[in-house]
C-alpha cells in the first residue's frame, strides 16, 4: 500500500476490503509523506521494518528486488500522486489498485491506460459502488431486457459534509479536494460526480455521446465546483441527469439511481443497499431484496449472508479487491480475461471518468449551456 497510513480513512477501507475473503496479505508500504509516521503505521500493522519504505520510489525498487516481491500494490493517496506512482508500479511490473479519479488530467489518463496496456499488467479502479449485488442484480436485469430500452437514467450524489468552508478550519481531507493543484480540475463531479456517472454506465450499458453542465461554487472563497448538474444524452437515444454535490445539507451519503425503460423501470439507493425496487409497465413495484432466491448468478456470488442479514459499504468494497483478484489470476493462469475482468472497473473505466470530468468542465467553461462531447465515453 502506497498512502492510507494514520489518520486516512480511506487507506482503513481499502485494509478491510482486501482481509474479508482472505485472499490478500499486507506485507509492504509506504504509508506516509513523513516516514517516521509511516514506520510507526508499518510498525502497528504489522508489516516486517525492513518492508517498511519512506516514499514509493523506494519500495518500487527494493520489491522489483525481492524473489518473495509484493504481487500488487494499492494506491491511497491524493488525486494529484495517482499517475506517478500507478507509472512506477506498472513500468516496474507490478499490478495496480488505484483510488478513483484515476488521475487528475486527461492526458495522464490516457498514458496511464496505455502503459497498463504495453506493460500487461491489471490496473483496477476502486469505484465502490458498483460492488454491491443488488447492482449487480439491476445490471442484469437491464441487459436481460427486463425493463425493456432504456430511455432515461438519473443519477445523484448528494453529500453535506463541506456545506461549510470546513477546508479552513483544518479538516485535511476537504483541504486537498478543495485544491486544484491536488484535486484536479473538478470539485464535487471530481470527488463524488465520477461515482455517479460510472453507476449510471454500468448498470444501464450505455456510453454517453454529449453532456451540458453548470457548476456552481457555494462556500465562499473554495477555487473548485461544490455542486453540479449535468444532463447528458446517450448513444441510441436515451437521456440522462446527473446531480453531485458536497453541500447538500441532510443528505449523508445519498447516492441514488433510477433507470427507466419502454417496459419498466429500477430504482437503487445506497443508503438502502440490499433493495432493488423494479416496477414493471402495467405491474406493481415488486422490492427486490439480496439474499432471495432467484437472483442473477452476478448478485448470488457477491452475497455473502443469508437474506434479511444486512451487507453495506465494506463488502461492496470488498467485492472489487475479490473481483480484482480474480482478474489478475486470470492474466496469469492465461485465461481468458474478458469475463474475468468485464464485471470490475478497470483502467478504461478510470480514463473515461477523467473524460467525463474534463467534459463536464470545458461545458461550464467555454461553452456555457452547449453540448461537450467526452473524449471517451
Amino acid at each position: 500500500m502506497v498512502g492510507g497510513g494514520e489518520g486516512a480513512y480511506i487507506g482503513g477501507i481499502h485494509r478491510y476490503a482486501a482481509r474479508l475473503d482472505d485472499q490478500y496479505e499486507l506485507v509492504a508500504g509506504a504509508f506516509d509523506v513523513d516516514p517516521a509516521r509511516g514506520h510507526a503505521f508499518a510498525a502497528r500493522s504489522f508489516v516486517a521494518p525492513d518492508r517498511s519504505y519512506g516514499d514509493y520510489r523506494q519500495m518500487v525498487a527494493a520489491e522489483a528486488e525481492r524473489a518473495d516481491r509484493i504481487d500488487v500494490v494499492a494506491i491511497c493517496t491524493p488525486n494529484h500522486t495517482h499517475f506517478p506512482i500507478a507509472s512506477a508500479f506498472l513500468e516496474a511490473g507490478f499490478d495496480v489498485i488505484c483510488e478513483k479519479p484515476m488521475t487528475t488530467t486527461l492526458a495522464d489518463a490516457v498514458a496511464l491506460h496505455e502503459l497498463a496496456g504495453t506493460t500487461g499488467r491489471f490496473l483496477g479502479v476502486t469505484y465502490t459502488y458498483c460492488g454491491y449485488p443488488m447492482i449487480h442484480e439491476a445490471r442484469a436485469m437491464v441487459a436481460a431486457g427486463r425493463i425493456g430500452r432504456v430511455r432515461v437514467v438519473q443519477v445523484e450524489y448528494p453529500l453535506e459534509w463541506m456545506a461549510t468552508a470546513i477546508e479552513a478550519e483544518g479538516n485535511q481531507q476537504a483541504a486537498w479536494r478543495t485544491d486544484p493543484r491536488r484535486n484536479g480540475r473538478g470539485g464535487s463531479i471530481g470527488d463524488i460526480g465520477t461515482h455517479a456517472y460510472h453507476l449510471a454506465g454500468f448498470v444501464s450499458g450505455l456510453e454517453a455521446e454529449s453532456l451540458c453542465a453548470d457548476l456552481a461554487t457555494f462556500v465562499e472563497g473554495r477555487a473548485l465546483d461544490d455542486n453540479a448538474h449535468v444532463m447528458l444524452r446517450y448513444k441510441g437515444g436515451a437521456r440522462g441527469l446527473l446531480w453531485s454535490s458536497q453541500v447538500a445539507i441532510g443528505h449523508s451519503n445519498g447516492l441514488r439511481l433510477r433507470i427507466a425503460g419502454e417496459a419498466g423501470s429500477l430504482a437503487w439507493w445506497q443508503e438502502q443497499p440490499n433493495e432493488l425496487q423494479f416496477t414493471p409497465l402495467k405491474g406493481r413495484p415488486t422490492l427486490i431484496k439480496r439474499g432471495s432466491d432467484g437472483l442473477s448468478a452476478a448478485a448470488t456470488v457477491r452475497t455473502r449472508t443469508p437474506a434479511g442479514h444486512p451487507e453495506g459499504y465494506i463488502e461492496a468494497f470488498a467485492n472489487l479487491y475479490a473481483g480484482f483478484a480474480e482478474a489478475i489470476r486470470a492474466r496469469r493462469d492465461g485465461r481468458d480475461v474478458a469475463a474475468a475482468w468485464r464485471d470490475v472497473p478497470t483502467s478504461r473505466d478510470g480514463l473515461k471518468g477523467v473524460a467525463f470530468v474534463e467534459a463536464v468542465v470545458d461545458s461550464h467553461e467555454k461553452a456555457p449551456f452547449g453540448w461537450q462531447r467526452p473524449a471517451f465515453a
